[in-house]
């Protein structure tokens, strides 16, 4: 058999972050009791399959690319150990801000072994430099039309340094996504899906639109429908459509989920709340099944809003907006950001009034996360308000609103974290979660599952929030991060 008609295999493999939503992880667990820990673990568990597990739909995308010869697994991390006893002749790694140094050890131990180890997604894509000494390939930017390439180039023997994007991919190709590379049972649901990309907005603690561009490009209405009709005949659980915006385009949103009302499906996805003030669009997401969609508040101060450059949410409209998504009879996840540069103390106050007044379903309340490459990051780190060096990428990893990661710009840190963490200890009890069940438009169990699980990821918080402030009273930073504001 000549080697380009040698089976090939290949192993993809997603690396959850360190905490935050793969997982409940105190930043540090020395010294927590027995008890403690056993529930820690059993809570992480629960989150992984009743809250956050869902595939990653860009290994997705990735496996479901055919080339003859050429087999695909994916190891996802959070339920699997790495198959290191096999043999593979390529292993691919997206990379995430959040878990750069895991990925990194994870290509060098196959690296080690032999395994020549491709990596992408989005910390490659805007870092690639960072990248080249840690992979015998790199992939640079939406791999679509990229990774049939490398296959085909796997399997001739001839793999290429770097697989870089020219312009964004057509998504106008048909390219059919398909789960035979999934273990269907072991998530929450499987029915992911991506009818656009790109974002119009230029958020700037955002990387949307850096990573996708800012003209949104769509899927075909017919493909998407028959993706529906396929992924429900093997999943008859909820559908998580992960568009930025679903609601971005008007007209297409308006078409697609027309054409979805026959399907009876449940589905959950993310909006503006300026949908609140298009009633036909609303009532057509209604109809086709819409149970929750997560909104981008962020904060209610429109000085905030400005300064981070999001100006498509007025204040004075969020609270009417609001209203008229759940008077449709869909659940609001409303998410704020206390902590932006507008923000001074006496936004708890306003923040938990508008929480009650608008009665959100499920509220989320997060600190800015500076995200290397963004332009939040950077002025951050001109403005030496990082609490990290801006090199150390991995400092920067998603938590659960478990760490302070930067300087805010009108309260000090001694100020910040216990204004914060009274704030979520106000928000996130038990009986505030049977109320907003109670009073959800639909899916009240999921309402309340949401907001228990918050009660407990908001208490790690507090404690993570009041360690690392003491910590650096204990090591006398805090004299420090005073003359630095």
């Amino acid at each position: 058999m000549t080697d380009s008609l040698k089976p090939r295999s290949v192993l993809l493999i997603f690396v959850q972050a360190s905490s935050g939503v793969d997982g409940a992880a105190l930043l540090d667990g020395a010294g927590k009791g027995l008890l403690s820990l056993l529930k820690d673990r059993a809570m992480s568990s629960v989150i992984k399959r009743a809250q956050f597990a869902i595939p990653p739909l860009s290994l997705m995308i990735l496996s479901s690319v055919k080339v003859e010869g050429v087999s695909q697994e994916i190891c996802d991390l959070r339920f699997d150990r790495l198959p290191l006893e096999r043999h593979w002749d390529l292993v691919g790694i997206s990379v995430q801000t959040g878990a750069v140094r895991p990925a990194f050890e994870i290509a060098s131990l196959f690296r080690s072994k032999g395994t020549p180890v491709v990596l992408g997604g989005p910390y490659v894509s805007i870092f690639p430099e960072r990248c080249r000494d840690q992979a015998d390939v790199l992939v640079i930017g939406e791999a679509d039309d990229l990774w049939k390439e490398v296959l085909e180039d796997l399997k001739a023997g001839s793999l290429k340094p770097e697989y870089r994007q020219g312009v964004f991919p057509d998504l106008s190709t048909c390219r059919p996504v398909d789960k035979s590379a999934l273990d269907i049972g072991r998530y929450f649901t499987t029915n992911v899906v991506q009818t656009t990309r790109g974002c119009p907005y230029s958020c700037d603690f955002c990387n949307v639109h850096i990573m996708n561009g800012h003209k949104l490009r769509h899927r075909p209405v017919d493909e998407v429908v028959r993706e529906v009709e396929r992924f429900q005949e093997e999943d008859r659980r909820i559908f998580f459509f992960l568009d930025d915006t679903v609601n971005a385009d008007e007209a297409y949103a308006a078409e697609l989920f027309s054409r979805l009302v026959p399907f009876k499906i449940r589905w959950v996805g993310q909006a503006t709340t300026l949908l609140g003030e298009n009633p036909r669009l609303l009532e057509i997401l209604a109809r086709s099944g819409c149970g929750a969609l997560l909104v981008g508040i962020e904060s209610l101060a429109d000085e905030s809003n400005q300064l981070h450059h999001k100006f498509h949410n007025p204040a004075s409209r969020q609270s009417r907006c609001i209203k008229a998504i759940r008077e449709a009879g869909i659940c609001v996840y409303g998410s704020f950001i206390f902590g932006l540069d507008g923000d001074t103390l006496a936004m708890p106050e306003i923040i938990e009034a508008f929480i009650e007044e608008t009665g959100i379903d499920v509220p989320g309340i997060n600190l800015l996360r500076p995200i290397p490459g963004t332009s939040v990051f950077s002025r951050l780190a001109t403005e030496g308000r990082l609490l990290h060096s801006s090199d150390d990428h991995d400092a920067f990893r998603f938590s659960w609103g478990q760490e302070m990661l930067y300087l805010p710009k009108q309260m000090s840190l001694e100020e910040f974290i216990p204004s914060y963490t009274a704030l979520t200890s106000r928000v996130f009890t038990l009986r505030h979660a049977i109320e907003r069940a109670m009073r959800a438009p639909t899916l009240p169990s999921a309402v309340l599952m949401f907001n228990m699980l918050y009660v407990h990821m908001y208490g790690l918080s507090r404690k993570d929030l009041r360690k690392q402030l003491g910590g650096m009273g204990r090591v006398g930073e805090k004299d420090e991060l005073k003359k630095r504001t």
